[in-house]
C-alpha cells in the first residue's frame, strides 16, 4: 500500500493501516453478481462502520429498517447496530466508499484469504457475529 498518508487515486485502494483509528477505502460492485447482499446480516459489536455512495445505489439494512442509499447519501452503522449491504440495481455499478477500522479491514481480509469456510467463527475472531 502506499503512504498511509496521500494517495493520488483512491479507486480500488485505501488510506489510513492497521495503526490507524480508521481506514477509508474505495469500492466498486457491478451489480452482476447476483448476490442480493455485498455483506449478509452482521453485527460489529466494537466498531463503527460508514459508507458513502459516489455513483449508482447501495441498499443497506440497519436493524429492520431498509436504506436505498444514491450519490451524495452517507449511512451510518453504530457499533451493535445488526446491518447488512448490497447494490441496489442488479446489472448497474455502484461505486462508493468504505469507512471502517482497521479490526473490520482484517476481518475482511479473512473472510476472504483462500480455504476459509467457518464464517461465523471468522467473524467472532474479529469481535463480530454473523447473523444469517
Amino acid at each position: 500500500m502506499p503512504d498511509e498518508r496521500f494517495v493520488p487515486s483512491l479507486a480500488g485502494d485505501q488510506i489510513g493501516g492497521e495503526e490507524s483509528d480508521f481506514l477509508v477505502i474505495e469500492w466498486t460492485d457491478s451489480g452482476d453478481s447476483g448476490y442480493d447482499w455485498i455483506a449478509p446480516l452482521h453485527v460489529h459489536h466494537a466498531d463503527d462502520e460508514a459508507w458513502y455512495v459516489l455513483d449508482g445505489a447501495l441498499r443497506v439494512r440497519l436493524d429492520d429498517e431498509v436504506i436505498e442509499a444514491g450519490p451524495g447519501a452517507a449511512v451510518f452503522a453504530a457499533k451493535g447496530t445488526p446491518h447488512a449491504y448490497g447494490n441496489a440495481r442488479k446489472g448497474e455499478p455502484v461505486r462508493y466508499l468504505l469507512v471502517l477500522t482497521p479490526r473490520i479491514r482484517a476481518l475482511i481480509d479473512a473472510l476472504h484469504r483462500p480455504g476459509a469456510t467457518d464464517y461465523p467463527a471468522i467473524f467472532r475472531a474479529y469481535e463480530s457475529e454473523l447473523l444469517s
